[in-house]
């Protein structure tokens, strides 16, 4: 159990059965009455924020969760399996867990699993990941019109905007939190 004066942005606390992580929070003492700590949350699976405020000295649960980097394996139907590198151990992966995140997995790739009591609760990808374009139209000089960008799909089927000069076959790098195309690789 940890008390409101034991807050920090990070922190990972269970909220009403949800598990929450601090993102900012504010200790406030007004003139007359008593002390109350300003909070907001992000809820960890999910993602949506919940702004609450406690009484200074309220106590709630902590929550540890264990990041460690697993190998993407490959896709099996609504099964994605990663692979322990130091153990050699391997674990299925359900597509509600995965989410949007799957447009960036590629064979052998390392993807960092986010564990709660023994059992994967979120997939983090690297910020930035290098992929080769596999279908690209070329560019035309002078075209303007879509502020010199083009579509362009990756070898895992994700698609992403790229300048003109970009060509299929080309190898790229891609921020994986904006879909954007960061350079060439």
């Amino acid at each position: 159990m940890i008390s409101t004066a034991d807050f920090r942005n990070g922190l990972t606390v269970n909220l009403d059965g949800n598990l929450m992580e601090i993102v900012e929070f504010q200790h406030v003492k007004p003139g007359k009455g008593g002390a109350f700590v300003r909070t907001k949350f992000k809820n960890v699976v999910t993602g949506r924020v919940l702004e609450k405020t406690f009484r200074s000295g309220e106590k709630m649960e902590d929550v540890r969760l264990e990041e460690s980097a697993w190998q993407y394996l490959y896709h099996d139907g609504d099964l994605y399996h990663f692979m322990d590198p130091e153990s050699y151990e391997q674990i299925p992966v359900g597509e509600a867990t995965v989410g949007d995140n799957a447009k960036w997995f590629k064979e052998n790739m390392m993807i960092n699993l986010v564990f709660h009591d023994g059992k994967v609760i979120m997939v983090k990808v690297p910020i930035s990941v290098v992929l080769k374009i596999t279908k690209c139209d070329p560019g035309i000089q002078g075209d303007r019109s879509t502020g010199g960008t083009k579509p362009a799909t990756l070898e895992t089927g994700a698609i992403v905007q790229v300048p003109l000069f970009v060509g299929e076959g080309e190898v790229i790098k891609v921020d994986t939190r904006t879909a954007q195309y960061i350079e060439r690789a």
